[in-house]
């Protein structure tokens, strides 16, 4: 489902959207993803024993910061710091000027649309979209991992933040 509250800045964009998705097994996953919400950068994994709750999770100039508990056990870990989307594109320049394929694939970029454009769908129809299973070819290793120190957090110019009016 979409919403928005008719505000201006909101005139081509969706405000605010939540999904429910369906996976094997009967797993389900939740989303909300909002515009016009608090600042929230957290998600939590709920399984049978226990959970997983990343908080803030997203953030790139904070440290992250998890919590996990099973079975009534709570154990809380920070990760340092750094960049994460200098890796990424050094990771990404490598692979062109050596002639490689990367990973994750343009194949995977086009299954994340797949999953959007069915998510538009859905919100459009009112009901559930069924996606065929996507099959990975490979997956990230540890190998891939490239560390750089992490950004300043950017003032904002003239701006402000996004979920404020």
């Amino acid at each position: 489902m979409s919403a928005n509250n008719g505000e201006k800045r909101f005139a081509e964009i969706d405000e605010m959207t939540s999904a429910i998705l369906r996976f094997p097994n009967d797993r389900l996953a939740t989303f909300t993803s909002s515009f016009g919400a608090a600042d929230i950068s957290s998600y939590q994994i709920v399984g049978t024993e226990g959970n997983l709750r990343v908080d803030p999770a997203y953030e790139f100039a904070d440290e992250l910061k998890h919590s996990v508990t099973i079975k009534g056990r709570t154990r809380e870990r920070s990760f340092a710091r750094r960049d994460q989307f200098a890796p990424e594109l050094i990771y990404f320049s490598d692979c062109v000027i050596n002639n490689q394929n990367p990973e994750p694939s343009g194949k995977e970029g086009l299954a994340d649309v797949r999953i959007i454009r069915a998510l538009y769908e859905s919100a459009e129809k009112g009901k559930p979209i069924e996606l065929a299973d996507f099959d990975r070819d490979t997956r990230p290793t540890i190998e891939q991992e490239i560390h750089e120190p992490p950004p300043k957090k950017p003032e904002l110019v003239k701006a402000a933040s996004p979920n404020r009016k």
